[in-house]
């Protein structure tokens, strides 16, 4: 079951899947699509993105949580996701911050998102 809300700029969902992996994301900076639904300039459009990560990354590092927050790889998966990410473990949880834009028509975001890491198999 997936949950999600939208305020003041916001947004933040909560996604469920099986074994009871739970994933809780936020999206803390996003721009929309123009009126006829493409970017004038995607590469700018990215940048902006990657200047509001930049920008929001020290959050995360001067929090309470950083100094139990370890630096992680990234994988392939990421390469395809994000437009840049940063991540980190944390107590058998992954701690990913990124530009993201899921589809060509939809907004570019950065994304938090807290999840259970998926073992290697």
């Amino acid at each position: 079951m997936e949950t999600s809300w939208d305020k003041d700029g916001v947004g933040g969902w909560i996604q469920t899947f099986g074994g009871g992996a739970v994933r809780v994301s936020f999206f803390v900076w996003i721009r929309d699509v123009d009126a006829s639904g493409y970017f004038d300039d995607l590469d700018a459009v990215y940048e902006q993105g990657e200047r509001a990560l930049a920008g929001f990354l020290p959050e995360i590092k001067r929090s309470s949580l950083a100094g139990h927050l370890v630096a992680a790889e990234r994988t392939a998966a990421d390469a395809d996701e994000f437009i840049q990410v940063e991540k980190w473990t944390l107590d058998g949880r992954v701690l990913t911050a990124g530009v993201v834009q899921h589809d060509a028509d939809l907004p570019v975001m950065v994304v938090v998102a807290l999840e259970q890491s998926v073992p290697h198999l």
